[in-house]
């Protein structure tokens, strides 16, 4: 099931959770992969709106999808949250500081919900695959040279969206004891 929402504005974000209740009974699992627009180039060249907005979009995002779900999970004292970040927020790469930064945020972000949601049965993890073949950000900011110099893992080759799944699938649902 696909539904298309601007996740940072909580109206559609409601209209989503909507259609999943209807169609899966609640959300047990959220899994926050929303990519929102950002600029690429140097510090010195860009606006504070360039990286204020990116900063406000990435946590306004992940702060609307997860006060959607929240009140479920909280009632059944279960549920999982899952971020993607990026290695960017710990190892700069240059004309990435927007997102970069933003992710970062996240992380931390993740972190305060994890301290806070555990103890209610709610794990809160992020998952930062590094840059991922085959999407629309590896399009727009790599080239084959750079796809090629940021080959990191013992396959040789960038990640693909399947091999993030199934990372992000390998988190295990937290149940509380019956």
């Amino acid at each position: 099931m696909a539904v298309q929402a601007d996740v940072r504005e909580p109206a559609a974000v409601q209209d989503l959770i909507e259609q999943v209740r209807g169609a899966w009974g609640g959300v047990d699992v959220l899994v926050h992969n929303a990519l929102t627009p950002y600029a690429v180039k140097p510090f010195q060249e860009m606006t504070w709106e360039e990286l204020g907005g990116k900063l406000d979009d990435e946590l306004r995002a992940a702060f609307t999808v997860t006060k959607a779900v929240l009140p479920a999970m909280m009632e059944h004292g279960q549920g999982r949250i899952i971020y993607l970040g990026t290695g960017l927020s710990r190892r700069p790469r240059e004309g990435m500081i927007a997102l970069g930064t933003a992710k970062a945020a996240l992380t931390q972000f993740a972190r305060y919900l994890a301290q806070e949601l555990g103890p209610h049965g709610i794990t809160v993890n992020v998952v930062e695959p590094g840059p991922v073949a085959d999407t629309r950000m590896a399009a727009d900011v790599l080239d084959e040279e750079l796809a090629q110099r940021q080959v990191a893992t013992p396959m040789g080759r960038l990640a693909r969206p399947a091999d993030v799944a199934r990372t992000v699938a390998f988190y295990p649902m937290r149940t509380t004891p019956s």
